[in-house]
């Protein structure tokens, strides 16, 4: 699939002296859902802002389907609609007044049946003639998402995009995030709720410290970084795990109830035949037992605590 966003040997480095970014080299691909992780202070505004021609960039280059952000800046705006992660909008104007002024702002003509079209999409219509000002936060957020899809972007960044919203909304809103995806608009969210990557993203990226870490399709990263967590639930319990069963580097829980083994999903052999005949050998018997799977908030929490 070819990129429609491409970042190269990116780095940010205010005047301060202080470097945001370090080295950046990120393809985005047309039509997927891509989902920046990465905690507090890791980058994440800074690289979006600078995409979007808002900060400048210190060293590399970012080009948007083929423009040029630093010197064909016009074209290469044109193409983007942005959701900032704080909520900006006139809060004494319209709901139809200010999505309408945004797209003026791009030097599109007016198209009142698009308009239209953006707040129905985002079950904003029975409100278009509302003030801002009267508006619940999740209904605010979804109209910053109308003004960033008033002139017809191919790209839409989403930064922080349910921050403040409640779980109703928030799933609401993946659905409103899945639909422009089918219609070919490539999605790009930053988000602390992880959840959120894991629900809709098709690959995700981890940034740290102004560094990538990580970009992997979501699928494979879960298959190659994810454990599987095999629960012994014991017929008693025990104070201690015996020696013998050292190796295997358990894990004891539920005020000694349960054994927890970790096994990695890469592994030829995951060694749990052995390990239940090794925990039958030490007296230790069990009514039942379950295995799940590491999520992708374990494995981003693996990632960004690595040295």
């Amino acid at each position: 699939m070819p990129s429609i966003i491409s970042v190269s040997n990116l780095s940010k480095t205010y005047g301060s002296g202080f470097t945001a970014l370090k080295n950046i080299n990120l393809e985005i691909q047309r039509g997927e859902i891509f989902a920046l992780l990465g905690p507090n202070g890791a980058g994440k505004t800074t690289l979006i802002s600078i995409i979007c021609g808002i900060a400048n960039l210190s060293e590399g280059r970012v080009t948007v389907d083929g423009h040029n952000i630093s010197t064909d800046y016009r074209a290469a705006r044109s193409l983007i609609g942005l959701v900032p992660q704080e909520l900006h909008t006139d809060a004494f104007e319209s709901v139809w007044g200010t999505v309408s002024f945004s797209r003026g702002l791009f030097g599109k003509p007016k198209n009142p049946a698009h308009i239209e079209k953006v707040l129905k999409d985002l079950s904003l219509w029975d409100k278009k003639d509302s003030k801002i000002v009267t508006l619940s936060g999740g209904m605010k957020r979804r109209v910053m998402i109308a003004k960033a899809l008033s002139h017809e972007p191919q790209i839409l960044f989403l930064d922080e995009p349910t921050a403040g919203v409640d779980v109703e909304l928030r799933k609401g809103m993946w659905e409103v995030v899945r639909t422009l995806q089918a219609a070919g608009v490539t999605i790009i969210l930053t988000t602390h709720y992880i959840e959120e990557a894991e629900e809709m993203a098709d690959r995700v990226g981890v940034i740290n410290k102004g560094e990538i870490v990580l970009v992997e399709d979501k699928a494979n990263l879960m298959q190659k970084l994810g454990k599987k967590h095999l629960k012994l639930h014991l017929q008693g319990k025990i104070d201690k795990i015996p020696p013998e069963l050292a190796a295997y580097n358990l894990e004891l829980s539920d005020q000694g109830n349960e054994l927890t083994y970790n096994y990695d999903t890469k592994g030829e052999r995951t060694g749990i035949t052995s390990l239940l005949g090794d925990v039958r050998n030490a007296g230790i018997r069990f009514y039942d037992l379950d295995t799940s799977q590491s999520s992708l908030e374990d494995i981003f929490v693996s990632l960004v605590r690595a040295p």
